[in-house]
């Protein structure tokens, strides 16, 4: 299989880039897959609104028209028939406030509907109309899609605390189709833009609103006789006879007026005169066939030859009529039909125009496509097109796509992380990618999927498609599996725990990125899981809470364990905007330990404990129990001192002085816990604060080791417990 001629080898890389993504940078594309750390306060992105946006339609609605039809016109080009009540009443409900869900049919009409009602409602709103596309997209990927709508913020992904506070102040209709989420993700939808007003499609079958919810149901029912009667005619290009009337009619009382089955029979009746033209152009030739030298001549009305030859075509069965997708396909273009076949190899979604030339070598691709979208089997969805509801489930026994699939994820392999092609283009095609990957799978190409699912992840997570991300690397994961490709497995276990981590999915984090690091360990590559422990390191210390920057409650409802120890960071350590997180982290740690091992000192000092009762057996080996170096009088070097403890978390935790006051009492708070000498560290305490020049000298440090936060109040209470020592 050939590629593009329009791209040039050279421009063939990894895809590999940073997004913001809430207080993580997520740099996509490693050597050892992507890794998130605490983004750096000066590189936080500051959205800031948009009024002025463009109000195109390249996601809703009828594709525009692309090539030329045979006859009859683009069920585009035409005026939206038997609609102008449901529309005034929708422009009167989202005026209100309200928010709507269209229902009805396959083919009712409701993309179509919905286009008609965000045009009609462009003015409505301070923030206008925000067009999305609901297929196969999750609620955080649509609410993703109206901040970037509405917000200048490129590369950055807020989190929902962030998210639901930009989004409270936009006023906007915002329109979907095909939309498919559950009840909970709907509510979450609703309750995050208050302000908007949203109108939406969903598939057939869908279940009622649950109680509660601020949305109502606007059902959308079939057209009535005379308006299906003219949509069949001005589609077909010509006045219906008495025949086809007669035809048209019982195809309503069959079909209830749905659109969709009088754009199907207008594509009929289109093939039909393809038959007729055929059978004229036949007749005038007839002099000309097998060396006939008669002349016979002409009709003298060509109308009336055609009228008769038409009678000799007969029009579409009932039963053909009530499923004319097999009829329909038959008529097709080769070219068309070759498209057909690979849209139902990818599950039923159709690659754009550039990509046909390369995967079933059809140079006029546009023409293709439109051909499908005229005759009722295509519809234009999400940037790219798919097959009508039901039509591959009737065209699967006859049209079988056989091998035609093969070799597609070699080219999107390519495609993806070619330099040429932006992001947008990438998470237009991403249900193709995923039908792709599941003709492959179905084919049992396991190896096919793994390169694929490899090259489309890292561009899919860039594209902010992380729906569509997600459902990548679940089927690499199954195909790593299958051929025990062990590296490939960890990869993607690694993918979806830092996917699962920016999500805030904690536990499901934590356990995708154990198995990874344990199968690279298991297969002897214990170097490429270094991303991986450093994210778990990230995961179990929760150190972007000292690198947000904010003294608010943490995004995502995350526990700070150290939140209120920041205030007493030297400010050297405060400084660093750009420094390695985890050094941070480990530093402030230190201090907070080093506070607590100078409290525990001057609490032993002044108990008053008697030296002659010896020091008490000790079987620790923990910080607590080492004694203190003779320099601890030194600000940096309280500061380092205990950074050799394993756990600075828990030892942050555990002391006292990380609840202590702001006031820096902590010392005095001490000595009344210190009563009793069997409270006391092991290791010998007391012989180690006999001396009068030690004990004084390790209180008089603790005010300077706490970032002078100490009042001059506290420099009594040292004086006193030097007096005290024997």
């Amino acid at each position: 299989m050939g590629q593009p001629t329009d791209f040039g080898q050279e421009g063939v890389r990894p895809r590999t880039g940073e997004i913001v993504s809430g207080d993580l940078l997520l740099a996509v594309g490693g050597p050892d897959g992507s890794e998130a750390r605490p983004c750096p306060d000066g590189w936080l992105p500051e959205p800031r609104r948009v009024h002025d946006r463009p109000q195109g339609r390249p996601e809703l609605g009828p594709s525009p028209a692309v090539g030329p039809l045979a006859m009859g016109s683009a069920p585009s080009e035409l005026p939206l028939l038997d609609r102008e009540a449901d529309i005034a009443h929708l422009v009167r409900r989202l005026a209100e406030g309200r928010s709507i869900r269209l229902v009805g049919q396959a083919g009712s009409g409701r993309s179509t509907l919905l286009a008609a009602v965000a045009e009609a409602a462009a003015d409505i709103a301070p923030d206008g109309v925000v067009r999305l596309s609901g297929y196969h997209r999750t609620a955080a990927d649509l609410l993703q899609g109206l901040f970037a709508a509405t917000h200048q913020a490129p590369d950055y992904r807020p989190d929902p605390q962030n998210l639901k506070s930009l989004l409270a102040q936009v006023g906007a209709v915002v329109v979907i189709d095909d939309l498919d989420i559950s009840d909970d993700e709907l509510d979450d939808l609703l309750t995050t833009a208050p302000e908007c007003a949203f109108v939406v499609t969903v598939p057939p079958g869908s279940g009622q609103l649950p109680l509660g919810i601020r949305m109502e149901e606007h059902p959308v029912a079939g057209l009535s006789r005379t308006a299906c009667l003219s949509l069949t005619g001005r589609l077909a290009g010509r006045q219906l006879d008495e025949s086809e009337r007669a035809w048209a009619v019982d195809l309503w009382f069959e079909s209830e007026g749905l659109p969709l089955r009088f754009v199907q029979a207008a594509a009929l009746l289109r093939q039909r005169d393809l038959a007729v033209d055929t059978l004229v152009a036949a007749y005038e030739d007839r002099s000309h066939v097998f060396g006939l030298v008669q002349e016979i001549p002409d009709p003298e009305d060509p109308a009336l030859l055609e009228g008769e030859l038409r009678r000799t075509v007969p029009l579409p069965t009932v039963a053909e009529s009530a499923a004319p997708a097999v009829r329909l396909a038959e008529g097709l273009s080769e070219p068309a039909q070759a498209v057909l076949r690979l849209a139902l190899a990818f599950g039923g979604e159709c690659p754009t125009a550039p990509h046909l030339p390369a995967l079933i070598d059809v140079g006029l691709g546009e023409s293709a496509l439109r051909e499908l979208v005229d005759a009722g089997l295509a519809v234009s969805v999400g940037g790219h097109h798919r097959l009508t509801t039901g039509v591959p489930e009737l065209l699967a026994p006859r049209f079988d796509p056989g091998t035609v699939a093969y070799g597609a994820a070699e080219h999107f392999s390519w495609w993806v992380g070619h330099g040429s092609v932006t992001v947008e283009q990438i998470a237009a095609e991403a249900e193709v990618l995923i039908g792709a990957l599941v003709a492959d799978r179905e084919a049992d190409r396991p190896y096919a999927v793994l390169r694929l699912a490899m090259a489309a992840a890292p561009a899919l997570a860039l594209s902010m498609r992380w729906g569509a991300w997600e459902r990548v690397l679940q089927l690499g994961l199954e195909a790593a599996r299958a051929v025990g490709a062990t590296p490939e497995e960890a990869w993607f276990h690694h993918e979806l725990g830092v996917l699962a981590f920016c999500c805030r999915a904690d536990s499901r984090a934590l356990a995708e990125l154990e198995s990874a690091v344990a199968l690279r360990a298991a297969f002897g590559d214990p170097r490429s899981g270094a991303a991986g422990r450093r994210m778990l390191d990230l995961l179990l210390s929760e150190t972007r809470q000292l690198t947000a920057g904010s003294d608010g409650a943490p995004a995502g409802g995350r526990r700070p364990v150290i939140r209120a120890a920041i205030a007493r960071v030297p400010r050297r350590f405060r400084g660093l905007r750009h420094g390695d997180a985890r050094r941070t982290a480990m530093a402030a740690s230190a201090a907070v330990l080093a506070l607590g091992v100078l409290g525990t000192a001057v609490g032993l000092t002044v108990s008053g404990s008697d030296p002659a009762a010896g020091p008490k057996p000790s079987s620790g080996t923990s910080v607590d129990d080492a004694p203190l170096p003779d320099d601890t009088s030194s600000g940096d070097g309280a500061s380092l001192s205990p950074s050799t403890t394993d756990a600075p978390s828990e030892s942050a935790s555990a002391s006292p002085s990380a609840d202590a006051d702001p006031s820096g009492s902590s010392g005095a708070s001490r000595r009344p816990t210190s009563a009793k000498p069997s409270t006391s560290a092991p290791g010998g305490g007391p012989t180690k604060s006999s001396p009068s020049p030690t004990g004084s000298k390790s209180p008089s440090t603790s005010p300077s080791a706490s970032a002078s936060s100490s009042p001059p109040t506290a420099s009594p209470s040292a004086s006193d417990s030097s007096s005290a020592t024997p």
